[in-house]
């Protein structure tokens, strides 16, 4: 077991951690969560022995490993992904030498009776033994397929790892790290960089874990999926819950309910008993009774109810200003970087109060084409036009680091003000959790989650009917993108959206535009509908996969070789079909309220029927003509049903 035995940290004035402990043991899946800032980093840290606790201590198994991803990664720039991926197996590379060693010694060896021979042989079938246990015939396929889970194409894996993003290079640090299998696994964000589907391979991954995995993230789909047990730490004290993270949010909750309960029913018993006391002692016959009945409510222990960080931002998006009905209009767009192609002649249109989701693999062009939308980037070709009347506001991915370090928050906020604005910035820099003199403080000494709720404070000082967020969960902890998500909602205008966090998507987008090798598909709904298409796509795949070259060849042609959309999927659709579209989902919706009503209507008739003596009124027959044509409407709106949904499944 992996235990942390009361550990104290303090900074300044602050207790981070009180005196806490914590018993990890050998299969456990834990999730660490609470507040950005309230020391799931730092206890991860102490845990893998990088930081020491000004108090306590931690205990691990003499023979046991333990590896640790955070935020902050160190990676040789000059090795191939391959290499220094197959660093993991340094362990198993010394073992093959000793085992090579070995066989080179027995072959030259004639003693065969002798005592050290037999003991150099049963070492040899030992260390065998062990490295068929660990995998070293595998090795390498092992580390190709942990290399593909997590993104990398085949031709990536001779490439340098400085050719990559740091995004891309904590990919391959943990892949490193998940090949070397240790008995404690650390993982820090783990997702903070990785796209729908390498996330999705990542919970695969763990759930077959055979050790213990500790996982901070602040995307609740991923623990629900990943962990068993939750660990908060509020205010400096940690609770355990053997529970995933939806399941511990309803226990902690019935958990708070009863601790106030209970507070408050032993407040009422206390003011009671000395209620009692009080009338005693003012009568002489019953002072020393009242004396006694005092000293026992003196030895009661009594319930406290335990602090609760209830802080949460406040954000309202202002009013949209009214825009023209096609707010994004991009024809044609190509975009190079160099020799890399990412965005080949790929158009889309935008109407106003569209929400639109943009996934797809890292450095498929998401954020690219967001950054040409804003006009953040100039595309190699094509154009695009906004509409009339179109303002934009913009988060990039990493709008929370061009923040400059040296100004205050409340400076950095009269930056990006109208002047008309300037004496609202106290108030919403306090609705922003930023309240007295954390407005005066620097930018530079800001955690990351606080710069980016800074970033976002600055985003509503100015009024816009076009916004466009790239990545804005980053750094947010749970609480703070519930209120950003239900912010969103409520939002009026058009939405761009670039995100990897499904938990954060669902519900929030009705248009989910994938970009997959240089183009663009879309699928009429939001993130879990795009899941559950792509799913049955690859199903599909695998079971056209006697006939998958033949169709790759009509498909190319009838592309005359551009490219050609895979796994089922449609491309991004023209105005005209995606004016058809709109048209046939109201009729569906019409269809299916049409469809609800007769069915009630139905049942009310039915209920009417299955009144005893019924048949004996004289109004009985008129109920039954009118139940009987009532359903004949029945089966016309169905026809008419499938009627529109098999059209509008022709074009979408």
């Amino acid at each position: 077991m992996l235990t942390a035995n009361n550990i104290f940290v303090q900074y300044g004035d602050r207790v981070l951690l009180d005196h806490i402990n914590v018993i990890i043991k050998n299969k456990d899946k834990v999730g660490l969560v609470g507040r950005n800032g309230a020391g799931k980093s730092t206890l991860l840290k102490i845990l893998a022995r990088e930081v020491s606790p000004m108090e306590g201590d931690i205990t691990q198994p003499s023979n046991s490993t333990l590896a640790f991803l955070h935020q902050e990664i160190e990676i040789e720039q000059h090795r191939t992904v391959i290499d220094e991926t197959m660093l993991a197996f340094s362990a198993l590379q010394e073992l093959n030498n000793q085992i090579d060693a070995m066989n080179e010694e027995i072959s030259t060896r004639t003693d065969y009776e002798s005592t050290s021979y037999y003991d150099l042989l049963e070492k040899f079938s030992t260390l065998n033994e062990q490295y068929a246990y660990l995998g070293g015939d595998s090795a390498e396929g092992d580390a190709v397929k942990v290399l593909q889970g997590l993104g990398f194409k085949q031709n990536d894996f001779s490439r340098k790892i400085e050719e990559f993003s740091g995004g891309w290079q904590m990919r391959v640090v943990l892949a490193k790290m998940l090949l070397k299998k240790p008995d404690y696994l650390l993982l820090d964000e783990p997702t903070n960089h990785l796209d729908i589907e390498s996330i999705i391979w990542l919970e695969k991954f763990i759930q077959n874990y055979q050790s213990a995995a500790i996982i901070i993230s602040h995307d609740q789909q991923f623990l629900d999926n990943c962990t068993k047990r939750t660990i908060e730490i509020e205010l400096g004290r940690v609770q355990d819950y053997n529970a995933g993270y939806s399941k511990y949010l309803v226990l902690r909750k019935d958990r708070r309910e009863k601790q106030v309960a209970s507070f408050e029913n032993q407040q009422k018993a206390i003011a009671q008993k000395e209620r009692t006391i009080s009338r005693f002692m003012a009568k002489a016959t019953k002072t020393k009774m009242a004396q006694s009945m005092q000293k026992q409510l003196d030895k009661v222990e009594r319930i406290e109810i335990e602090p609760e960080d209830v802080g949460a931002m406040n954000i309202l998006f202002p009013p949209a200003p009214r825009s023209g009905q096609i707010v994004v209009d991009a024809k044609n767009i190509d975009k190079s970087y160099g020799d890399l192609e990412v965005l080949s002649d790929i158009s889309l249109i935008v109407e106003r109060e569209d929400r639109v989701s943009f996934v797809g693999q890292n450095g498929q062009g998401k954020t690219t084409l967001a950054k040409i939308i804003v006009d953040k980037l100039k595309s190699t070709a094509g154009q695009v036009t906004l509409g009339h009347n179109v303002t934009i506001g913009y988060y990039a991915q990493n709008q929370a680091e061009t923040l400059g370090g040296n100004r205050t928050l409340l400076e950095t906020m009269e930056d990006h003000s109208p002047p008309e604005m300037r004496t609202k910035l106290r108030g919403i820099l306090g609705a922003f959790l930023f309240s007295g003199e954390d407005q005066e403080k620097k930018v530079s000494v800001l955690s990351g989650g606080e710069r980016a709720r800074l970033a976002l404070a600055c985003l509503l000082l100015n009024p816009f009917n076009l916004l466009v967020l790239d990545e804005p969960t980053n750094h947010l902890d749970i609480l703070s993108k519930e209120v950003l998500k239900n912010a969103l909602m409520k939002y009026d205008g058009t939405l761009i959206i670039v995100s990897h966090d499904r938990s954060f998507m669902t519900d929030l987008t009705s248009r989910t535009i994938e970009f997959r090798d240089k183009k663009l598909y879309e699928y009429l709904g939001d993130i879990n509908y795009f899941l559950q298409k792509r799913e049955l796509d690859n199903l599909r795949q695998v079971e056209m996969h006697k006939t998958a070259d033949k169709d790759n060849t009509k498909k190319k042609s009838k592309n005359n070789g551009k490219g050609s959309p895979s796994n089922g999927s449609k491309p991004a659709l023209s105005k005209e079909d995606q004016a058809k579209l709109k048209e046939l989902e109201k009729s569906v919706k019409n269809a299916e309220r049409r469809i609800s009503n007769l069915e009630n209507e139905i049942k009310s008739f039915e209920t009417k029927m299955a009144v005893d003596g019924f048949y004996n009124d004289p109004k009985s027959a008129e109920v039954i003509e009118k139940y009987n044509s009532k359903k004949q409407e029945l089966d016309k709106a169905f026809a008419k049903w499938e009627e529109v949904v098999e059209a509008h499944g022709a074009i979408g």
